[in-house]
């Protein structure tokens, strides 16, 4: 084992660094994926949290690729009816009616069956030292307690550790998190029952029912990750891997296959704008559990639509929508190794710090993914006692024939099957992993009050071809600065025929990639 090449990328740099020390003490991918994921918890905790979900793809060296589905379930106790009474037709933003069952930590036990070579403990090692001795508030971090101070400061829990003193920290601040690094501590010597029914989670759930959220103790440890085949389709002689409902995962897949229909990857920006737009529709109007509805997400529409592009027929306009910006609600890790094993994790809080709920004596924040269900009757992703959400999180491995060629993982929101379609066709294209991540992107849907649709956000140098093709289809444009947070970051892991490993970290986060050869350091 101590003879592996491992390659990891994840958005903070500390995160990459404990991957690489997981690698170096004999890990696999899977090890150096986890120990990023868990450092993640506590130097990104706008981004993800113990108190958050988790989808990940895992392959096995015998190339089996399995999804860990970790996203949390609706507590026992919701009442759509009283929800309704309470709010009306949509949840709040923030607040303890947007609390989920957390599902990350159960999704790392998960994960570790399928070949983790260290033990459960090693995982936590950067996590709970950084938690503990604290580090310095990163650029993403500090923009985000700028955006998000009223929020947080309306909390007890979030107040006390985001602004001691009565001022929140800024960038390059030391971020002190004691309460989180006992949590980390015990749930490291005891394992994940600890959260799910131990102590912490006695002490999780005794904090959020005194907060006027109805999750308890029998919630957490009921909880279980749904672990399924992943779903793929092929484009060009590749395998494109991805999670299946709940997840968003078939949104990109349809796009693949409307590419392989059409004949090349090689479309006008319009027609991938088409497909993002469809894919959209498709998953806000049908995504739901399928253990409580099943619908065709994978082909409803998809005949229409791919007719519509080889006709050529106009494209209808986008109708007035709320706006959804994926600001600091998610993190990914890509990692891979030279035995085989390679892992990307998605992991999120949903919107930036969640529900903006810190329970102040586990110092763990909580999800507000509860807002992605509907409280219409009607819907299929209407709450409901002990279901998931209609969710964005969906990690993506890329295969020819028996081999892995990428790994990617990527932030964005509503925005990832876009984001993941754009890296992975500058990848078919030749880019490396670093241009892949780092080239200019553009996104479909609304972002800002006033928007449609079918808006499309574009960094400030996507080529101005791209822009005339996209506003000559009558998609509306709005330009944002270039490599911007707001369009997501993404992390890449390529694994050439040789079986030699690159890696790329998007410039849009302060992350890093990392190759460890055996004997270096």
């Amino acid at each position: 084992m101590t003879g592996t090449t491992g390659a990891v990328a994840a958005p903070h740099f500390l995160a990459t660094r404990a991957g690489e020390e997981a690698y170096r003490r004999g890990g696999t991918a899977i090890d150096a994926a986890l120990a990023a994921a868990a450092a993640l918890t506590v130097v990104y905790p706008h981004n993800t949290a113990l108190g958050g979900d988790l989808v990940a793809l895992v392959r096995t060296p015998d190339g089996t690729i399995t999804c860990v589905n970790a996203t949390g379930t609706a507590p026992a106790a919701r009442d759509a009816e009283e929800l309704r009474r309470r709010h009306g037709d949509r949840l709040p933003t923030r607040g303890p009616d947007t609390i989920t069952v957390p599902g990350a930590v159960r999704g790392w036990a998960e994960l570790r069956r399928f070949g983790a070579a260290l033990g459960w403990a090693a995982q936590f090692d950067a996590a709970i030292a950084h938690a503990a001795d604290g580090v310095p508030v990163a650029r993403s971090l500090a923009a985000a307690l700028v955006a998000d101070q009223a929020e947080l400061a309306a909390d007890p829990g979030s107040a006390a550790v985001f602004a001691p003193g009565g001022r929140f920290l800024e960038e390059g601040e030391p971020l002190v998190q004691a309460r989180l690094a006992e949590s980390l501590r015990r749930i490291a010597a005891k394992g994940p029952d600890e959260l799910y029914g131990g102590s912490v989670g006695t002490a999780l759930a005794a904090g959020l029912q005194a907060a006027g959220c109805p999750l308890t103790v029998a919630d957490l440890a009921g909880y279980a990750a749904r672990v399924t085949p992943a779903i793929s389709a092929s484009l060009q002689g590749f395998r494109v891997h991805t999670s299946p409902p709940n997840t968003q995962g078939f949104a990109l897949l349809r796009t693949v296959r409307a590419l392989a229909e059409l004949g090349s990857p090689d479309v006008p920006a319009h027609v991938l704008a088409r497909l993002f737009h469809d894919g959209t529709r498709v998953r806000d109007t049908l995504l739901a559990d399928p253990e409580f509805a099943r619908t065709d997400v994978e082909n409803d529409g998809f005949a229409e639509i791919v007719a519509e592009l080889r006709s050529g027929a106009p494209r209808p306009a986008g109708a007035a929508a709320t706006p959804s910006v994926p600001r600091g609600d998610t993190v990914g890790v890509a990692a891979a190794d030279s035995r085989g094993f390679a892992v990307s994790i998605i992991q999120s809080v949903y919107d930036s710090f969640g529900a903006a709920v810190l329970e102040p004596e586990t110092g763990i924040i909580l999800q507000n993914r509860g807002l992605s269900f509907s409280l219409d009757p009607r819907s299929p992703n209407v709450i409901a006692p002990g279901k998931r959400p209609k969710h964005t999180l969906m990690p993506v491995l890329v295969t020819r024939g028996d081999d892995v060629r990428w790994v990617t993982s990527t932030m964005g929101g509503h925005g990832q099957p876009q984001i993941h379609a754009q890296v992975l066709l500058g990848l078919l294209g030749g880019r490396t992993p670093r241009e892949a991540v780092s080239a200019p992107r553009w996104v479909v849907g609304p972002r800002a009050p006033g928007d449609r649709s079918d808006t499309v956000h574009f960094e400030a140098d996507v080529a101005r071809a791209t822009v005339t093709d996209l506003e000559g289809d009558g998609f509306p444009t709005r330009e944002v600065p270039p490599r911007t947070e707001f369009l997501g970051h993404t992390n890449v892991v390529a694994v050439a025929p040789d079986g030699s490993l690159t890696a790329g970290s998007d410039p849009r986060s302060d992350g890093s990639a990392a190759v460890v050869v055996p004997g270096t350091h």
